[in-house]
């Protein structure tokens, strides 16, 4: 089970940056919850910033949309893709 103490505090640019991006990759709400292991509502919490996000979650999408971190969590606006190693 994940911890409060690790999830990410939201700003403003979390919920409409995870929403621009999974339609732009044309996923559903409950297709993206099934690749994180959540339930789709606890999803919709995240793109309503109702709910603060796991890091383990914000690393996940990153590499499903293939942005950065820094995208998501609105450090850049630059939609660089997610660094393979």
């Amino acid at each position: 089970m994940k911890s409060a103490e690790n999830s990410l505090p939201y700003n403003s640019h979390v919920p409409a940056r995870i929403v621009r991006c999974r339609k732009k990759n044309h996923l559903t709400q409950k297709e993206v919850a099934a690749y994180l292991g959540i339930k789709q509502q606890t999803y919709s919490e995240y793109e309503r910033g109702k709910t603060a996000m796991h890091i383990e979650d914000f690393l996940a999408l990153a590499r499903l949309f293939n942005v950065s971190m820094d995208f998501i969590c609105g450090a850049s606006n630059l939609e660089s893709e997610f660094p393979r190693y």
